[in-house]
This record gives structure tokens, sequence and C-alpha cells, in this order.
């Protein structure tokens, strides 16, 4: 999920007027990264297009992207230029109902993804795209790659005090073209591809299911 073809696949604010948006649809993505130049080009592409949905949340001049906190102030994100290439961020999303701006993060040619919470100004890093529960008090996490994943899908807690890990669990078997979504408050569904097969299947598990493992806890013996 840190590649560019990731990307093509992921898919009341501190001023007079309230500001909603959907998440930019696979097919939206698609059309806008066509002839991107890489990951950093394909993340300004949607920002600049998510801009125009969301014009009173952030700004961008040049390589510094300014959100807009809650009830007052702001965050600046700089981009930065290395020997090795760039590091960039770039507005991906915003969850209005809780106040979560949904940043894409590319660091060379690895993506990321990041999560700003307006009324704190925390920010937590994710390894993929977040998806947001329907009672909006969590979020799940899809981090399969070749290498430099964790292979996992995770459950993080949105709370008014900060995101965190809470829950996690790996498949026995090797996956790839992983994605996440919720069915319900409680149910995480899982579409994926074992090694070797042509054709995805999915899996889904309660939050209260025995296959997740807290996060920070030592696996059972």
């Amino acid at each position: 999920m840190r590649a560019l073809h990731a990307v093509g696949q992921a898919v009341t604010i501190a001023v007079c007027v309230s500001v909603h948006a959907a998440p930019v649809a696979p097919a939206r993505i698609t059309e806008l990264c066509a002839q991107a130049e890489g990951p950093a080009h394909c993340g300004r592409l949607i920002e600049a297009d998510q801009l125009k949905a969301l014009p009173n949340l952030a700004v961008r001049t040049g390589g510094t992207l300014k959100v807009l906190l809650y009830p007052t102030g702001s965050r600046e994100f700089v981009d930065v230029d290395t020997l090795h290439g760039s590091k960039t961020w770039s507005l991906w999303d915003y969850w209005s109902p809780v106040n979560v701006v949904v940043l894409l993060t590319t660091d060379m040619d690895r993506i990321g993804y990041a999560t700003l919470q307006r009324t704190t100004g925390q920010v937590t890093l994710v390894p993929a795209e977040p998806s947001l529960s329907p009672d909006r008090q969590h979020m799940a996490v899809a981090d399969f790659c070749v290498t430099n994943c964790d292979n996992e899908v995770s459950v993080w807690l949105v709370a008014r005090d900060g995101i965190r890990k809470e829950l996690h669990w790996k498949p026995d078997a090797q996956w790839s073209d992983v994605t996440v979504q919720w069915k319900g408050d409680n149910t995480v569904v899982v579409e994926y591809t074992p090694q070797g097969a042509d054709k995805p299947r999915t899996v889904e598990h309660r939050l209260t299911d025995a296959e997740w493992q807290r996060y920070g806890a030592r696996p059972a013996r």
C-alpha cells in the first residue's frame, strides 16, 4: 500500500462556513493521476481537487500546506527535499464529524498517511489509508506490501484526547491488494488476494472476535 498504484486503488471549522467532502473516488484518483510523475505529484493533484471542495480548511503556498485548527490557530506541513528524494504532505480527506484531516505522505517512493486532529493539533502517522467506522469511534488500516510493511489489519481508537492503535491481526498467509472497510460499527471487512490466487476474497471480523490481539499485549502461548 506504499506504491503509486496503491494511491490509485485508494482511495464546524474555524471560519463562518461548514465544509464537507467525501473521500476521493477511485475513478477520480485514476483520472487525476493518469499522467502523474510519481506519488508526490499524484498527491498534489488530488490535494488541488480537495482544496476546491474544502476552500476554508487549508491553504497551499509553494511547498507548505497550512491547515486551520479549531477553534483557532493553524499547523503547517512543509515538504523537504533531500539528496535521496523528497518528503511531502498533501491534503487527502476531511472527516468533518470528528474534525480530523487526513493527509497523504510520501518519503521518496513510499506512501503513508497521517491524521491531524484539528482540536488538539495532534498528528498520528499511519501506514495506509485509514477507514472511519460509521459510529466515528474507530478507524481501520490495512498495511500490506512486499517489504517494509507490518502485513496486518489494525483498528485505532478515535478519541478526543488522541488517535491510538488498539487492535491488530495478522493473517497466516501472504496477501496482496488488501483493502478494508466497515460493516456497521463493529465489523471490519477485509478484501484481499491470497498468494497464487487470481480472484479476491473477503473476510469479516467483529471487534470482539478472539482473532484480534490488543496492541501492546504479549501474544498468547
